[in-house]
């Protein structure tokens, strides 16, 4: 199989994976043992990382009027309380994640712990759900309700720093879903199904470039350390890569569009109970191979 076909087939899976509840991270690991890839060796490592850039600057075009809402000249010209908010979730996640990433999540990435992350994963999403699913039926001034937000424009200061917080599971735990860890952290404080993926769907801006922005410095520019040489790119490589992030970009908006949509109407239960299956799938192959 072609260099170029590979990188379509990982593009899209990335594009399909990127924003829902799922883990792109786990569903690029199946790939790569379905297709019979080596997918950590340094170049296509670097790859599986920085396509998820593709994937993520799909969202400013998606959601450009929310953004010229946000954005929109303001008494007083303060910067926007969504676009705030964003940013300390980020922070709270950043350095944490960075730190604990290189001590604990370089040892984690196999198959049983993959497996386990989707699977309890799953099963922390579902019981959210259907615990959250009576409140979004009745909607915004429901007595009693357990949602107090229905927009990012509601959100506190409080909610953010605890999301931010939930992200970091997602950089330790490989299989864990950025976006499941976001969306069900914010539902637990008190955001709806809506918000929660809203919110999440933004902080992912700040979270990825940061992150694919390291990893490429880091493959593509590094000194030799300890016989490790920098990842050396030539024209075939870039040419591979820049349809990978093409693919992922395009892919990634029209999912953004159909799980906007199907949230709003069906929740996230369908992809708890997926999870569930594909996790129990991989700890079954796991326990099989050793």
């Amino acid at each position: 199989m072609s260099d170029h076909l590979i990188s379509i087939i990982l593009g899209v899976v990335e594009g399909l994976t990127e924003f829902l509840p799922v883990s792109s991270t786990a569903h690029l690991r199946i790939a790569e043992v379905l297709l019979k890839l080596q997918l950590d060796e340094p170049y296509w490592k670097m790859y599986t990382i920085v396509i998820q850039l593709g994937a993520v600057l799909c969202l400013p075009f998606y959601f450009r009027e929310r953004l010229r809402e946000f954005l929109a000249p303001r008494e007083g010209a303060r910067i926007p309380r969504p676009i705030v908010l964003v940013l300390v979730a980020f922070v709270v996640t950043a350095l944490p994640a960075f730190l604990l990433s290189k001590v604990i999540g370089k040892h984690l990435e196999d198959p049983n712990v993959i497996g386990g992350a989707l699977l309890l994963g799953g099963v922390v999403m579902g019981m959210i759900d259907l615990w959250k699913s009576r409140w979004e039926k009745a909607g915004p001034g429901a007595p009693g309700s357990s949602i107090r937000t229905w927009s990012m424009e509601a959100m506190s200061l409080g909610q953010a720093v605890w999301i931010g917080a939930c992200q970091i599971l997602s950089a330790v735990f490989p299989g864990t879903s950025r976006s499941m860890s976001t969306i069900a952290g914010g539902q637990v404080a008190g955001l709806s199904r809506a918000s929660a993926l809203e919110f999440s769907f933004f902080l992912s801006l700040p979270t990825m470039i940061a992150a694919t922005g390291y990893e490429l410095i880091k493959s593509v520019f590094r000194k030799p350390v300890d016989g490790a040489a920098p990842v050396v790119m030539d024209f075939h490589r870039w040419l591979v890569l820049g349809i990978g992030f093409a693919v992922s970009f395009v892919v990634a908006y029209l999912s953004v569009a159909a799980l906007m949509a199907w949230v709003r109407k069906r929740g996230f239960l369908p992809f708890a109970l997926y999870r569930i299956a594909v996790g129990a799938a991989v700890l079954a192959w796991a326990a099989h191979r050793s």
